[in-house]
């Protein structure tokens, strides 16, 4: 990323300075000294946030103000906004002034002011959005330092649970010497993140889902008579369910936060199942055993779904949708943009050998119309081939239980399903629109979703607990059951097993 067109002087980037400080007074004017020479001469402004300190820090920093040349500004705030609080308020400072980076450095001199620059450039020369300094880049580094112990074995096992979690492999998560971009701040809702310690945690997260670029830089470690106002166990819990939380919402369970906005789910193409065990898979695999024809595609998103079938099948596909997707030309024969609640629209020409609703009937406010009107666009001997999810299977069941029910992002409780089943109103549905079933299927949880934006670790367990999970499906097919799948035709038939 280029670096910003509003700059300082000589067409440099305008880089800023947030001084963090609780009770300071003692550290605070040394952190300003040891700032070095080079970069005092080309900083924009440094501001020192002082956060409602019980001791002299603010009064040393207008001391120092006064009596140096250093682009200063001390503030007091009112009341104690919490070490996140504390940066939400500089980072708004340094959008509001136009400045194109900024720095978050303590006032307690636990992170050293010489090494300033060595983040700052990788930032000024477009090769990062946000730079963090590590104390564990280099080994052995943190413990000559002074680290403790108990705070390096701590650093180094959350840093690597938080790193399996999200899919990254940071050296450290726990570094409060960082610096970012201005627009990347602009570009995540940081104010709505934590106004504790594991605001740094949360700011992650927030780079990683809007794909910014983190660079990391060796820093000296320097542990000295500083007070500590972390509580170390609150901490851990704290940023380990700050991860494990980013990744059940990258896996689709819960909603997304609102202030990362929401996605209209029309807006959004469905995503193609590639499992062999998932509903995709195996309706593919039905689909293969009848011979080539007109396949209608209902609910067909971008087409990927009914690339397949004419890739494997021959199949001469037309989808119908709400939206035209990108790619659905390329994808498909033929695509009419309908709403879906209305029924199929006349625009759909023909009668199909093949009518598939993958996934579909739980998203439509009249789900027996919508399969009726499926009912007289079949062929003679033709079949619908139908997905839906499973409302009695133990995740809803036990939302519903404990009080928490609500919509997830994808999954059974998507935030677009309109309509719930369970096998036996599934059943009934099917009945009243006329159809006999001639085979039907269960399929079990997506458990790969497990493994979606992790590492290895977490695709081995996904491995083991989809094969757990499509035994207990077998063996309970109306408790573990995630989907149910059925062929269906207008003329009785013998089912198939």
């Amino acid at each position: 990323m280029a670096t910003s067109t509003v700059a300082g002087v000589k067409g440099q980037p305008r880089v800023g300075v947030l001084v963090v400080a609780y009770n300071a007074a003692s550290t605070l004017a040394s952190v300003l000294d040891r700032l070095p020479a080079s970069f005092r001469a080309t900083v924009d402004h440094v501001l020192v946030c002082d956060d409602a300190s019980s001791d002299s820090t603010h009064e040393i920093g207008l001391e120092y103000q006064a009596t140096n040349d250093l682009p200063l500004t001390v503030v007091r705030h009112a009341r104690n906004l919490g070490y996140g609080g504390n940066q939400k308020s500089g980072y708004r400072w340094a959008i509001d002034h136009g400045l194109d980076i900024v720095v978050l450095l303590h006032g307690d001199g636990q992170y050293a002011p010489e090494v300033i620059e060595s983040l700052v450039d990788p930032l000024a020369d477009g090769s990062a959005d946000a730079v963090f300094g590590s104390r564990m880049m280099n080994r052995g580094d943190a413990r000559a330092g002074g680290m403790p112990v108990y705070k390096y074995v701590g650093n180094r096992i959350l840093s690597t649970a938080q790193n399996t979690l999200a899919g990254l492999q940071l050296s450290e998560w726990h570094s409060g010497y960082r610096a970012y971009r201005v627009d990347t701040l602009s570009d995540i809702p940081f104010e709505s993140y934590s106004d504790g310690f594991d605001f740094d945690t949360e700011i992650i997260l927030g780079l990683l889902k809007a794909g910014k670029s983190i660079v990391e830089v060796p820093i000296p470690t320097y542990y000295g008579d500083e007070i500590c106002y972390v509580n170390g166990v609150r901490y851990a819990k704290d940023v380990t369910l700050d991860v494990l939380k980013y990744r059940l919402r990258r896996m689709g369970f819960g909603a997304e936060d609102g202030a990362a906005g929401e996605i209209d789910p029309a807006d959004a193409a469905y995503e193609l199942k590639s499992s062999p065990h998932s509903s995709h898979g195996v309706l593919m695999r039905w689909i293969a055993d009848r011979p080539a024809g007109r396949l209608l595609d209902v609910g067909c998103s971008d087409g990927s779904f009914g690339a397949l079938a004419r890739a494997r099948g021959g199949h001469h596909v037309v989808g119908v949708d709400v939206v035209k997707h990108e790619g659905v030309g390329e994808n498909l024969d033929g695509f009419v943009e309908a709403d879906l609640d209305d029924g199929l629209p006349d625009d759909v020409d023909g009668t199909f050998d093949t009518v598939v609703a993958a996934d579909v009937l739980e998203h439509t406010t009249e789900p027996g119309r919508l399969l009726r009107s499926m009912v007289d666009r079949l062929a003679p001997g033709g079949s619908i081939l139908i997905s839906v999810p499973n409302f009695a299977h133990w995740y809803p069941r036990l939302r519903v239980v404990s009080g928490r029910f609500d919509y997830d992002q994808r999954g059974l409780l998507d935030r677009g399903h309109l309509r719930f089943f369970t096998r036996r109103t599934l059943e009934r549905l099917i009945a009243d629109a006329g159809l006999a079933v001639v085979r039907r299927a269960v399929v079990g949880s997506p458990v790969e979703v497990l493994d979606r934006g992790g590492a290895s670790p977490i695709g081995r367990v996904a491995k083991a607990a989809g094969a757990i999970d499509r035994m207990a499906t077998r063996v309970w097919p109306t408790l573990f059951g995630y989907q149910f799948l059925y062929e269906l035709q207008t003329d009785p038939v013998t089912e198939r097993r």
